[in-house]
């Protein structure tokens, strides 16, 4: 299907010229004369262009702009103004108001009928079924979740990924039309994630937003350092993050591209304040097919610089007010229009007030008294020098883009054939390290027994011989030596799960927990806890290991809620993207979040040993399982308030209702 303009303009001249242009080139165009046929037809019709005069007889077209805007579908229309009036005034409303080109009549109608054409291209390759694409990296199923139904109920498709590395995989598979990415992510961290991106050519344009839970001031300015088009925090209304997203997609959706349309008209700007002289210039112009902006001042020329292009500059030197002199300096401080041709005019003939016309910056200086012919012909000039400067510029980063390019392969090849060789000899560490250390734990274990052995002994049949004190002491020794044959076996069993061969099988995970709550009941006959599991959980995954990981997971659970009145323990799963999460959720004492990523580490613990005793290795057990499955494993939590322990398993099947 053919895209549709909607062409509004009070003359009838126009709206048949246009309408034709725009048959002829394969459009289907739709003529109104008036603000209210437009609304009309915007309301009914889906509009992919529209051409926009600024006076309308029933209201402001830039109003009528703005309206647009703001609809629901606004923001995937082309709009082009389209307009007689001189005023800069309306061509920074209209361009501020998100207008994609303002087009001065009288109109060059091949021009506006392909820069049409070009603008359509844009937003077809932003997103080929006019939804924006957007990729949320983040690793807090809670918050990506949320994140994602808010932005799909904006209209968006969203993508997601669970670390940097998968991230960039995902940008680069799918080119989303902006990335949203946590601070902190297993792997890479989310600014590095932003500066790769940067770095890939097909990538670098695509808006960034960074989100973070800290507090820290410095944080904005290191995600804006790190290439961040926005920061946001987590802790913000969703409908911020929302609003920035959107902002973003708005400047990303209708880029002001540098290469200019050979079919279209160069744009001048002329500055000077006697109307007289300006329209002499702009007939002279005009005439050659250029398409000339008038300004009064220098004022008027910076503002309207600020929200729109021109390929030359015509500037008085003797103006009142911000005078030809100080524009030109500004004009050449700014980054964004320094290289644009600029021309000095002036009335004075000397030679004096030439070469301080060049000093300040000026790339040519024209009497006034010069016939036009001298103008245009310098006008020509001057618009082919930034031409050929432009092609040649965009060569050498195109050559310094490869060259780039080259050098991170080179390195990233260099990177991969130090790593293999680095993981090689690590996995043979690790071998040499597991079975030295099966082999050290196996032989504590003996003396061990030994000491618990004869301290219970002592304890029993010669307790008469020891004073209270002495009977304390070892009584002291057995409970150490005990924990410490615990210590030793959670070791062996850490050693074990990351040797043992793999033997996959359908394994039914709700009758798998529900065996472990027995034997987790047993240990403590004296307690209740409400525990909920969700039938029909099944995986492919080795019986035996996944035993092992729910044995660690409930019987945390049943720990750290041990002093909770009511307590709940859930067996459940839920649906991801790109497989099924399982999870094990409590009331209990609960976890810092800043915390989470440290919980499957060895050895790490949250509480103490005196309040919930264990050795801080069944989750790290549970961690090198689910690895060894394929899949990761994490946590979410807030103290007092419980805690969810989550487990993906790439090459689990999950079946449940």
């Amino acid at each position: 299907m053919s895209a549709l303009v909607l062409i509004v303009d009070d003359s009838l001249t126009v709206r048949m010229n246009l309408a034709d242009a725009f048959s002829e080139a394969g459009f289907e165009a739709m003529p109104c004369a008036t603000a209210a046929e437009a609304r009309d037809a915007l309301a009914r019709m889906s509009v992919d262009v529209l051409v926009l005069d600024v006076l309308l007889p029933d209201g402001d077209g830039i109003e009528l702009l703005r309206e647009v805007r703001l609809s629901p579908a606004g923001s995937r229309i082309v709009v082009l103004m389209l307009s007689s009036e001189a005023e800069v005034k309306d061509r920074v409303r209209a361009m501020r108001s998100g207008a994609d080109e303002y087009v001065g009549k009288p109109y060059d109608v091949t021009y506006v009928v392909e820069k049409a054409r070009e603008l359509v291209r844009v937003r077809q390759l932003a997103n080929d079924d006019g939804r924006s694409r957007i990729l949320i990296v983040d690793d807090s199923v809670t918050f990506r979740e949320e994140l994602r139904a808010a932005l799909e109920r904006e209209g968006h498709t969203v993508l997601v990924a669970t670390s940097g590395e998968e991230g960039l995989r995902v940008a680069a598979r799918h080119r989303p039309n902006a990335i949203v990415v946590d601070g902190i992510l297993p792997g890479i961290d989310g600014a590095t994630v932003i500066r790769h991106v940067r770095l890939d050519a097909a990538l670098r344009g695509t808006p960034c937003l960074l989100l973070t839970a800290s507090d820290d001031l410095g944080a904005e300015l290191r995600a804006l350092d790190a290439g961040a088009d926005a920061f946001v925090r987590k802790d913000d209304n969703l409908d911020v993050v929302i609003a920035k997203v959107a902002a973003v997609l708005r400047r990303a959706v209708t880029p002001k591209s540098e290469a200019v349309s050979v079919l279209g008209p160069r744009k001048i700007l002329a500055v000077d304040d006697s109307p007289t002289y300006l329209q002499a210039i702009a007939g002279t112009l005009r005439e050659e097919g250029y398409d000339v902006v008038l300004a009064r001042s220098g004022e008027e020329a910076l503002e309207l610089l600020a929200v729109e292009t021109v390929d030359c500059i015509l500037l008085d030197l003797l103006m009142p007010g911000l005078g030809g002199k100080e524009t030109c300096r500004r004009i050449k401080a700014a980054p964004i229009v320094r290289d644009v041709p600029l021309i000095m005019l002036t009335s004075l003939e000397e030679r004096s007030a030439m070469l301080e016309g060049l000093a300040i910056g000026a790339d040519d200086y024209i009497p006034k008294s010069s016939e036009f012919e001298v103008l245009k012909a310098r006008v020509r000039a001057q618009i082919r020098r930034k031409q050929f400067e432009d092609q040649s510029r965009r060569v050498r980063e195109e050559l310094h883009l490869k060259e780039m390019e080259a050098s991170q392969f080179r390195a990233a090849q260099e990177l991969a054939t130090t790593r293999a060789a680095l993981i090689e000899e690590l996995e043979y560490k690790n071998h040499e390290l597991e079975a030295f250390s099966y082999s050290v734990s196996h032989d504590l274990r003996a003396p061990l027994r030994s000491i618990d052995g004869f301290s219970q002994i002592l304890l029993t049949d010669h307790s008469d011989q020891l004073d209270a004190q002495g009977q304390d002491y070892l009584r002291r020794v057995r409970a150490a030596s005990q924990r410490m044959a615990e210590l030793i076996d959670d070791l062996l069993e850490l050693s074990r799960v990351g040797r043992a061969e793999l033997l996959l099988q359908r394994v039914d995970l709700s009758a798998l927990a529900h065996n472990v709550i027995a034997d987790v009941r047993r240990l403590d006959m004296g307690r209740t806890a409400d525990f909920v599991v969700r039938e029909g959980l099944v995986v492919d995954a080795d019986r035996h290991l996944m035993r092992i990981v729910l044995e660690n997971l409930l019987g945390n659970a049943w720990k750290f809620t041990s002093k909770i009145a009511d307590a709940r323990i859930e067996v459940g799963a839920m649906s991801l993207p790109n497989g099924n999460a399982y999870f094990i959720r409590d009331n209990g004492a609960g976890f810092s979040m800043p915390h989470a990523n440290k919980l499957f580490q060895p050895f790490q613990r949250l509480h103490s040993v005196a309040e919930f005793p264990g050795t801080g290795i069944g989750l790290a057990t549970t961690q090198r399982i689910i690895s060894r499955h394929g899949g990761r494993v994490w946590a979410e939590g807030a103290v007092d308030h419980g805690a969810t322990i989550f487990f993906a398993l790439s090459r689990a099947a999950a079946v449940h209702p």
